[in-house]
């Protein structure tokens, strides 16, 4: 039996020039590079220069994606940004990446689903593909979260970066087995309970500030590791297989250590696991994608080989996508 697939037809990223690494942080506040090495891996982040918007990021990793695709914007029929660092309170990036690509058919909007945005927009715009209204989709992660961070606290400073990432997700006919190329299985999950251990201190109903991120490190980083493995577990038992299937993960890039966890806990072994959070940080709902384009750009993902992407974020939210390249 024919079914319609969501296969990602192109890749692209854009990070912004300006690097600050460990070094350059240990004049602003009290850390070292060694403590954050040992701590979360990174080792330099990426930040967006005055005037410089998410907007802007996103447009120019959405350009690589299309010439990735071999396809034009006005191929593009539904744009889907995933970011928590929006230009405007509204309207929303999407509409504003619509415009400077120049489209004018078709729909776009924002999910903010924080680090998990992008598995959130990317599952939906699968949802979309199935339902026959949408060919070609722009899925696109993008932050300015240098925007949002408090430079005095070094307990989150360190962490996040800016950047975009993006796919062109198309429509194409597949037998209904794993055979088949594209998105295979998908899970997104979220509780509210946990609000107060990854947060921004400020919003439009309640301070009308834009506020600061605030982070119980230690917490998030139990719940991460156990969702994430959980949520693998659970779209490999959808698409009936095994760890020993999957060719490649994708992870969130939030923090070696969670990483690490994770790859233990699903006995998976860490050369399978991509890696970018030395050279990009935490870039929230961007870091899927670039680490992906990055991925797919040097050769390590290959076409038919078994990818899974997951992440957690703020919320909680949590989601997985797995899929044959």
């Amino acid at each position: 039996m024919s079914v319609i697939r969501s296969v990602i037809s192109g890749t692209g990223s854009y990070l912004p020039q300006n690097i600050i690494t460990n070094s350059d942080l240990e004049e602003k506040v009290d850390t070292t590079d060694e403590w954050i090495i040992e701590r979360t891996g990174i080792r330099q982040r990426h930040i967006a220069a005055e005037g410089e918007l998410t907007s802007d990021l996103a447009v120019n990793a959405a350009k690589n994606a299309l010439e990735s695709a071999s396809l034009e914007a006005d191929d593009i029929d539904l744009i889907i940004v995933a970011t928590s660092t929006a230009d405007q309170t509204f309207p929303s990036t999407a509409t504003t990446v619509q415009r400077k690509l120049g489209i004018i058919k078709g729909a776009a909007f924002d999910i903010q689903a924080v680090c998990s945005g992008f598995i959130y927009a990317l599952t939906t715009a699968d949802n979309f593909i199935k339902a026959g209204q949408a060919k070609n989709v722009l899925v696109i992660g993008a932050e300015t979260f240098s925007r949002i961070l408090d430079w005095e606290d070094r307990t989150t400073c360190v962490l996040f970066g800016d950047g975009a990432g993006a796919v062109v997700l198309s429509a194409q006919t597949g037998d209904g087995n794993n055979d088949d190329q594209g998105i295979l299985a998908s899970r997104i999950h979220s509780d509210g309970r946990y609000n107060d251990l990854l947060y921004v201190d400020g919003g439009v109903s309640s301070t009308g500030t834009i506020g600061h991120l605030r982070m119980k490190g230690r917490e998030v980083f139990r719940h991460a590791v156990v969702n994430l493995a959980s949520v693998v577990g659970e779209v490999l038992e959808d698409s009936k297989m095994v760890s020993d299937d999957i060719d490649w993960i994708v992870p969130h890039q939030a923090n070696k250590r969670i990483l690490d966890g994770t790859a233990r806990k699903l006995k998976i072994d860490p050369n399978k696991i991509v890696i970018t959070v030395h050279k990009h940080a935490n870039t929230s709902a961007a870091s899927i994608p670039l680490a992906l384009d990055e991925a797919v750009r040097d050769g390590r993902i290959t076409r038919g080989q078994i990818v899974i992407l997951e992440a957690m974020g703020g919320g909680f939210t949590w989601g997985a996508c797995l899929l044959r390249w």
